[in-house]
């Protein structure tokens, strides 16, 4: 660097000789150059940037359905758009006639009997997952984080301040975590669990009774529980989620439940989530989020009145296409060589054991990870999946089977006919 005279830069004569100069100072700050980009959507993107390219690549990395949003929820933006009341601010914490509305919804979908001043509106899941934690975390605190888990779940918990404990689960159990799992990782800093179910990544489902367990057991320990519920209306084969706070009222006081109309009304793009909490926590909230972004977009917000005050017919139709494509999905990646696939009960991933691949000779490679092997399938099949690394679980592949039906088996083909190439 240069003085205006041209000549070099010189510290000021009382600077200590120790002190970091402006040259010294990193442009990005340690905390956010810790954080890592997205996975799935940074697959996502790599797998449209290809197909923009030419090539017919398929991708199984974003949790989106391929629905377009329901036509009565679109009429009510469009009028949205049109109300002058609609162009102003409005509360940070949310629309009074959604969170009314919302509260509504979670009575007659969970059976969780909440207030609206219990709801604060945000833009979408994630600034709900990561408000959250910075209402709730100190610096070291600790959070209980079963894995595999998605991927925002440890960078919001860093960006608060948190420490992620991760608890690792395989599909030998289902990838649901033990209460005795649960126990040996507690400490004297825990203080909060995160629970996901349906779960994104492997679509694994908690019994009732495993969720009055595990309640049970934070309730005892004075912990907190965050329980992403964003896929409460995406299951299978009879099986129904459970909300934690309905199957252990008494820990209601220490629960925030995530949740927001992406995944029951394909309306990913909208950016409209919300938690639900005790008054203090949510009064914190709305205060941070009043200095963040103030309102969630008021037209989406108008869009989702629309959808949680409606019906759930668009959510059954989406349903039954989901449990054809997993039921197919599972079936094919069975019988890929090295792949081992549960069968999920929820949301729309798959979430296969690759272990039995790696390490084998492909087209001139040994694959010794999972990102390896995904990074060898993009380019010799050319089809997109996450690894496990970014799911807290080496050895794994997740496939999101929200795409057409043509596209999954397609896609799903050409890696059986690239892993049957696979020489010891």
């Amino acid at each position: 660097m240069t003085s205006t005279d041209g000549g070099p830069l010189q510290p000021a004569a009382d600077a200590s000789p120790d002190a970091p100069t402006q040259v010294d100072r990193a442009r990005i700050s340690a905390r956010i150059g810790a954080i890592a980009e997205s996975a799935t959507l940074a697959v996502d993107a790599k797998a449209k940037a290809l197909k923009a390219a030419g090539r017919p690549v398929i991708g199984f990395g974003a949790g989106e359905p391929d629905f377009p949003t329901p036509d009565y929820i679109v009429e009510a933006a469009v009028e949205a758009c049109r109300d002058p009341r609609n162009h102003r601010y409005t509360p940070a914490g949310g629309l009074p006639e959604l969170r009314e509305a919302i509260a509504a919804k979670t009575a007659r979908d969970s059976g969780y009997a909440v207030k609206a001043s219990q709801v604060l509106v945000t833009n979408g899941g994630k600034q709900a997952v990561y408000e959250a934690f910075a209402v709730l975390l100190d610096p070291g605190d600790e959070v209980l984080l079963p894995a595999p888990y998605w991927t925002t779940y440890p960078e919001s918990i860093a960006l608060a301040g948190g420490v992620s404990v991760p608890v690792v689960t395989d599909e030998a159990q289902n990838y649901l975590v033990t209460i005795e799992q649960l126990e040996a990782a507690r400490t004297p800093r825990t203080k909060v669990l995160l629970m996901c179910s349906p779960s994104n990544p492997t679509g694994s489902v908690y019994p009732a009774e495993r969720l009055r367990e595990i309640g049970r057991w934070a309730y005892d320990n004075g912990l907190w529980i965050i329980t992403d519920e964003i896929y409460e209306h995406l299951t299978y084969d009879g099986v129904k989620s459970a909300s934690i706070p309905v199957e252990v009222p008494e820990i209601a006081d220490r629960c925030i439940v995530v949740n927001g109309v992406a995944k029951t009304y394909a309306m990913t793009g909208w950016r409209v989530g919300w938690l639900i909490g005790p008054a203090d926590v949510v009064k914190a909230g709305a205060n941070l989020q009043s200095h963040a972004t103030g309102n969630v977009s008021n037209v989406a917000q108008r869009a989702a009145i629309a959808a949680v005050s409606g019906d759930l017919s668009a959510a059954a139709t989406m349903r039954e296409a989901f449990d054809r494509r997993r039921k197919t999905i599972v079936r094919l990646l069975s019988d890929v060589p090295g792949f081992t696939c549960p069968t999920p009960q929820g949301a729309f991933y798959a979430y296969p054991s690759v272990k039995g691949a790696l390490g084998r000779l492909i087209r001139g490679r040994r694959p010794a990870t999972s990102a390896e092997l995904a990074e060898l399938i993009l380019e010799e099949a050319e089809v997109a999946a996450v690894p496990g690394e970014a799911f807290g679980t080496p050895g794994y592949l997740r496939f999101s089977y929200a795409l057409g039906d043509d596209d999954l088996v397609e896609g799903i083909t050409r890696i059986q006919k690239l892993l049957s190439e696979a020489q010891s």
